[in-house]
């Protein structure tokens, strides 16, 4: 998997289509990332003692790694990863559209 946490990436499938978060987790054993704020469900906690209450929770679930993008840092807009070796023979990521280097 090309995509590391904290790599901003754009949703391309789902009901979150079109929207951009940052990876707060990656699940390489199941190719799943977890996104800041992004597929959102509600979860029903119950009280865990007497006298308080029990909530409603919104947790972030994983989405497949396939449904997300890398953002081009240069033009802003979705793109593929290449991995390349620089000058010193250090692997880099590099954005296909634009042939910017990612972080």
């Amino acid at each position: 998997m090309k995509l590391k946490k904290g790599d901003i990436v754009m949703v391309i499938a789902g009901k979150e289509k079109g929207k951009t978060a940052k990876i707060v987790r990656v699940l390489r054993d199941e190719n799943r990332v977890l996104l800041d704020g992004l597929n959102l469900v509600k979860r029903h906690r119950r009280a865990d003692r007497q006298g308080k209450k029990g909530q409603i929770v919104d947790l972030p679930q994983p989405l497949h790694a396939s449904n997300v993008m890398i953002v081009d840092p240069k033009s802003g807009k979705p793109s593929r990863i290449k991995i390349t070796r620089g000058k010193d023979g250090a692997r880099e990521r590099v954005a296909v559209k634009s042939g910017e280097k990612i972080k």
